[in-house]
């Protein structure tokens, strides 16, 4: 299977909607009491909002005609802070492949893609963040290269 990573058009956007439902679906499922079950109107126009956006785009994993992943992703350039440096990097906001279509090499084309898009643009790392429920995500993020720099944590009360 080949596999072609490139920017989305705006009328694969319906598509992509149908891969981020089940990723808000695995979301949903993982921490049901932080994300709201269905897919309502506002999270489907948020794709179109990243896609018109000027520092955000949404790339397209292509296989056979067929859209079989996605990623989301924002060029970051954060200004010094009163606790940081300036940053710039990649970030990954979305990111899923079509549960038809996985351990087929379509998330390691999204990352090679994102990794050399990075480096046209300046950008030095790719950044992204997972939840701690998603073994099988982290599972591939850290083959993928990607290396855990901060942990968020949590006491329910």
């Amino acid at each position: 299977m080949s596999i072609e990573v490139r920017p989305a058009k705006r009328e694969e956007l319906e598509r992509i909607n149908e891969l981020r439902r089940m990723v808000n679906d695995l979301h949903v499922e993982g921490r049901p009491a932080h994300f709201k079950p269905g897919f309502d109107p506002e999270l489907q126009q948020h794709v179109y909002d990243q896609f018109e956006a000027e520092n955000e785009d949404v790339l397209a994993a292509v296989a056979d005609g067929k859209i079989v992943g996605f990623a989301t992703v924002v060029y970051v350039h954060r200004p010094e802070g009163p606790y940081t440096l300036p940053l710039d990097f990649y970030h990954v906001n979305e990111f899923g492949v079509d549960a038809a279509h996985r351990r087929k090499g379509v998330a390691s084309a999204l990352v090679a893609y994102m990794k050399e898009d990075a480096k046209k643009r300046g950008l030095p790392r790719l950044d992204l963040d997972v939840w701690a429920f998603n073994e099988s995500a982290k599972a591939f993020y850290d083959a993928a290269g990607f290396k855990t720099y901060r942990y968020y944590m949590e006491i329910e009360l």
